[in-house]
């Protein structure tokens, strides 16, 4: 397992790596970023970007997506995956923005998922790009780097690797770094081809070693 002082070696070599990293999803306010991060489960960013321009433009505040049929909806998002749930569940989180928020986003964790379709990475993920709060969403990317660093042990949960990362990262870091994480395991750390042969840590890298002994 990495050091604390190994672990800051790591959060300031991605900030050089990817010192403008941020949340790729578009979208022009925290209503728009509950939704695309919801259609996001299980889909590229990439792809989520590709059906919420047109989506958006239909749909503007929670109001709308309550009175739209649900076969429309499902249409609307239909190269999404898992757009069936995740049409129903936009319905059901709208409804409960309008009779629990009065249309608001909440800022907190524990409101946010209790809408439907939203879970701690989704809440984490409102909770630090729309309102500032220090949070640190686990995803794939996230998972995957911190596991392969070192950071974290293989067996550790979702949740586990948040903890660990929240306990070993300065506060002031979580949400710039979750960003990093990603950005390092979506172009960098890749699943099927990470470029250790260049990784500015491969000297640390538990993973990155054991990759390179085998080519």
């Amino acid at each position: 397992m990495l050091t604390i002082k190994q672990i800051n070696e790591v959060v300031d070599t991605m900030t050089e790596m990817f010192p403008d990293a941020e949340c790729e999803l578009t979208h022009s306010n925290p209503f728009e970023l509950l939704i695309a991060v919801v259609l996001s489960a299980q889909c590229t960013d990439a792809l989520v970007n590709k059906v919420t321009p047109g989506l958006f433009a239909k749909y503007k505040q929670p109001e709308d997506y309550v009175h739209v049929e649900l076969e429309e909806l499902e249409q609307d998002i239909r190269r999404i995956g898992l757009f069936r749930s995740k049409a129903k569940n936009i319905k059901k989180l709208s409804q409960a923005l309008i009779e629990e928020h009065n249309g608001e986003v909440p800022n907190t964790r524990e409101e946010l998922v209790k809408l439907a379709g939203v879970g701690r990475k989704t809440a984490n993920v409102v909770m630090s790009v729309a309102y500032g709060v220090p949070a640190i969403a686990v995803d794939t990317h996230v998972e995957r780097v911190s596991k392969r660093l070192g950071i974290c042990r293989w067996k550790d949960s979702v949740l586990q690797v948040e903890e660990t990362l929240m306990r070993k990262i300065p506060e002031d870091r979580w949400s710039d770094t979750h960003h990093r994480l990603i950005f390092f395991g979506r172009y960098h750390c890749k699943a099927q081809s990470p470029q250790c042969e260049i990784c500015p840590l491969l000297d640390i890298c538990r993973e990155g070693k054991k990759r390179m002994k085998k080519r």
